[in-house]
């Protein structure tokens, strides 16, 4: 099982645009499904006992070059990044690793990630089935694909998105009408009216709420940090330091930060041995700035490889609302697929832990009380998921 991590933002026109250049390592690995997580010291780890690898082994991808300790030794690079190249590279380095631990081959192979990821994992995957398809001896057996909060289509994502802001309360109802009526989500130029009813939205309407979790309280850090900074209104931009405080701390970014820079720890992992000419941070401001291509829609690529057979689950914590619930359901419902198995609640530890829905070559599922990183908000439920997609079976109905 391969993890690839992406986020998404905001621009200060108030356009939410994807950032494909975050950490695997930092959130997949160090928050989320990887074995340990980081104490608020930032000096020692312990142990996540809802960690994935309970079930699979893990492998977490830094990529593109420039995230994290990944580099490259043309730095020109880091400003021609894009989709397309990213899943040729990891490609590349897929079929290098599987050549360099054999014993590995052949095993079964799935990819998961969220958020950006929502691109990546379905592009990734689609190489490797076009790979395999050429070879006459593959060595990536790849069975199937798992993303969560995922970026899918432009269109979609931008429409469920701001249901998702009036729905729950978090704008008015006049300015969900001045957004429906002035934002042309189908492309990429917005017009002086959308600007202003996203900026009105943002800046007077949401409050200091942690928009990847909007009933969880942010990292106190996280909010004196953007508030001081007079030049930005949008003051989340600096809120992936979030979560909240029942179950998780929720300025766990800022742990990694200090434990990833610690040069014993460096050592320890074989990393940066290079010697990079900048601090490791959980995201790279150049990758997200100079990001060249990123495909409108997912959904084509859906559509191929669910005919190639693959399993393919997504899911949905349903407290973002940055890539919302809405937004997915909105594009998977624009895919057509026939229902199997008809809505219903799953059950984790005797509580609802979401709703579902089983389609012909795909499973969606919602995960309750989860926010953009859904094992951090909710790990049992997320591990739950995870075994039932690894099993192919349905998630539990009782």
């Amino acid at each position: 099982m391969m993890w690839v991590n992406r986020e998404v933002s905001v621009t200060e026109e108030g356009e939410i645009v994807p950032c494909p250049g975050c950490s695997s390592v930092a959130y997949g690995a160090s928050e989320e499904v990887g074995p340990f997580r980081i104490n608020r010291t930032g000096s020692t780890l312990y142990l996540n006992k809802f960690s994935w690898n309970r079930e699979a082994n893990l492998l977490f991808l830094e990529s593109p070059a420039g995230v994290g300790f990944s580099y490259t030794n043309t730095s020109s690079d880091l400003k021609t990044s894009g989709d397309d190249r990213t899943a040729q590279d990891a490609l590349v380095f897929l079929i290098q690793w599987m050549e360099r631990f054999p014993q590995y081959k052949h095993r079964d192979f799935y990819i998961a990630g969220e958020s950006y990821a929502g691109h990546y994992v379905p592009q990734l995957a689609k190489k490797i089935h076009d790979h395999n398809k050429a070879s006459s001896n593959p060595s990536i057996n790849l069975k199937g694909f798992i993303v969560g909060n995922a970026v899918t289509d432009n269109y979609y994502d931008s429409l469920g998105t701001v249901s998702y802001w009036w729905t729950h309360s978090m704008i008015s109802d006049r300015t969900y009408r001045s957004i429906i009526s002035s934002c042309n989500f189908t492309s990429s130029n917005t017009s002086h009216e959308c600007d202003h009813a996203m900026n009105y939205a943002m800046n007077h309407e949401f409050g200091d709420i942690d928009q990847y979790s909007i009933y969880t309280p942010s990292c106190p850090a996280a909010t004196a940090s953007s508030s001081s900074n007079s030049t930005s209104p949008f003051r989340f931009k600096n809120t992936l330091l979030r979560r909240r405080r029942y179950g998780y701390d929720p300025c766990t970014e800022n742990y990694a930060e200090k434990y990833y820079n610690r040069p014993e720890v460096q050592r320890a992992m074989h990393a940066n041995l290079t010697g990079i000419p900048y601090r490791w941070t959980a995201c790279s401001d150049v990758l997200i700035k100079e990001w060249t291509d990123s495909q409108f829609s997912m959904l084509p690529t859906y559509k191929e490889l669910i005919a190639a057979g693959l399993r393919i689950w997504v899911f949905s914590g349903d407290t973002d609302s940055v890539v919302p619930v809405t937004a997915t359901r909105f594009s998977i419902s624009h895919l057509n697929l026939k229902v199997k198995v008809p809505w219903y609640p799953w059950y984790s530890h005797r509580q609802v832990g979401g709703w579902t829905e089983v389609y012909e070559g795909l499973t969606f599922a919602t995960v309750r009380g989860a926010g953009h990183e859904v094992p951090l908000f909710q790990p049992k439920r997320a591990f739950q998921l995870f075994r039932s997609f690894l099993t192919g079976n349905p998630l539990p109905k009782s």
